[in-house]
């Protein structure tokens, strides 16, 4: 039987995840958008400015809007979240305390940290959550079409976890991008730098989800003792300033994640 799937907010994380599950083939007309500002939605999903009065409780509500917007949102969607109902939430930093105390009728709540590659089902997933056995093999599938799935062992981890997994495309993007204007201050024409850095990446990330050998056992393969590669890799490793550039980089973003579950504890 179809899942009665209810999504209130379709912005850019809300609308991936809505992508990669109709890319794998589930029903679009077993969701049903709330968004008053999304101008379509994909053929077949039900796209509404608000929810009428009256209908049964959802299977799976997900929650995709701005965090802030908690407050206010929370006593027209809790009519939708029964019993039955497994709540999901991409929230960052609302706490599961604060979604039951929102939700209380739900059967399970569940934080989700996805990030934009669930669209292409290249997403890491990482989960948390007070639900049953059952209900964890049915969010582990319906994880599957997203990316990997990876479940925490305390909600105390997903701040970082925010961090590396949610935030993290965007500090790769800055990589990329740092890569090729590197390349473009030391004599190459940005256009074509732009093109070797995005496709030297994509062939890099390519070869090390499918190596068995982990990244940095990867980097010491393709390096040559006093070769060109090995040169570089000396100066990234030069007084670990690459190891204190992303620890400084994920302590930063793990510091506002937990800032904002303080503001939304505080907020509810």
């Amino acid at each position: 039987m179809a899942l009665n799937f209810l999504q209130f907010g379709c912005g850019n994380m809300g609308g991936a995840m809505l992508a990669g599950w109709l890319a794998h083939g589930l029903s679009p007309e077993g969701f049903t958008v709330v968004d008053p500002y999304l101008e379509r939605a994909p053929a077949g999903v039900r796209l509404l400015r608000s929810l009428p009065a009256g209908e049964a409780p959802a299977d799976v509500v997900l929650l995709g809007f701005k965090p802030q917007q908690l407050a206010e949102a929370a006593p027209t969607i809790a009519p939708h979240v029964g019993e039955g109902t497994l709540l999901l939430s991409i929230l960052a930093g609302v706490d599961l305390a604060t979604l039951r105390a929102a939700f209380p009728a739900a059967r399970s709540i569940v934080r989700v940290m996805p990030n934009l590659a669930a669209a292409l089902g290249k997403s890491p997933i990482a989960l948390v959550g007070d639900v049953t056995d059952e209900d964890r093999i049915h969010i582990d599938r319906l994880m599957t079409p997203l990316g990997q799935a990876e479940w925490l062992a305390g909600e105390a981890q997903m701040d970082l976890v925010t961090a590396l997994a949610g935030s993290g495309p965007a500090f790769v993007y800055r990589f990329i991008d740092a890569l090729a204007e590197g390349a473009a201050s030391l004599g190459l024409p940005r256009d074509q730098a732009d093109r070797l850095a995005l496709a030297m990446v994509e062939g890099a990330t390519a070869l090390a989800a499918s190596s068995p050998h982990a990244p940095g056992e990867l980097a010491r393969r393709v390096a040559s003792p006093g070769g060109v590669t090995q040169v570089g890799i000396d100066v990234l490793d030069a007084d670990d300033r690459l190891l204190r550039l992303m620890q400084d980089t994920l302590r930063g973003a793990r510091d506002r994640s937990a800032e904002m579950t303080e503001e939304a504890r505080r907020q509810g």
